[in-house]
């Protein structure tokens, strides 16, 4: 598997093609991975924008929008890494409300956030459709190898001295999580386009031949 050094305009392109590529009679679930340095909704946005450009419909949806409430997320503490890789996000909701209904088979009414976790309290969005051959995008941090059903994963790397550099001085104690992520979960080898991102304005990809499923 080759790295090709891209610019930010053709990474979008990138994943763009690569989704193209998936078909379009069918849903297609999308995760875009990636630390908050690595800009994962950033990116997830501007590929929506130029799906909907040629003619499919696109949703992206922010996994921190579907957190866990505060009483079961912070139960060890604010700065527990284990509980932050294991415990905080709310993968059932994401399952019932976003991953299946945008399914190959699912109804296509998804909802698009469900709890906010600054106010603590739940979301008051209404559920949207998205028709046949469109394309669900979800992006957030840590989000391969929890079972979760995506035709194409799209990971965002930084290496941990990046990391530890870019994350804000108050989010380092998340750290450990995203080294035990990579340890554990390998989501570089097992991501459909695996992208380098130590410099995320000098960007490199690398493309795996086959799709895969479950995540």
């Amino acid at each position: 598997m080759r790295i090709t050094p891209v610019s930010p305009e053709r990474l979008v392109e990138e994943v763009t093609d690569l989704v193209d590529s998936a078909g379009a009679g069918a849903r297609t679930r999308v995760a875009v991975d990636g630390a908050p340095p690595t800009r994962p909704e950033e990116l997830a946005t501007a590929v929506a924008a130029r799906l909907r450009a040629r003619g499919r419909p696109a949703l992206v949806v922010v996994a921190a929008d579907f957190l866990r409430p505060a009483s079961l997320r912070l139960e060890l503490g604010r700065t527990d890494p284990d509980a932050f890789l294991d415990g905080w996000l709310d993968v059932a909701g994401l399952r019932r409300e976003v991953l299946d209904p945008a399914g190959p088979r699912g109804s296509g009414r998804v909802l698009p956030r469900l709890w906010d976790a600054a106010a603590d309290r739940a979301h008051r969005d209404d559920y949207v459709t998205l028709r046949e051959g469109g394309v669900l995008l979800l992006a957030g941090a840590l989000l391969l190898g929890r079972g979760l059903e995506f035709e194409l994963t799209v990971h965002l790397r930084m290496s941990e001295a990046a990391l530890r550099r870019r994350l804000d001085a108050a989010e380092r104690w998340t750290l450990p999580a995203y080294a035990r992520y990579n340890a554990e979960r390998n989501p570089a080898n097992d991501a459909d386009l695996l992208v380098l991102a130590d410099h995320p304005e000098r960007p490199a990809v690398r493309r795996r031949d086959v799709p895969g499923h479950e995540r």
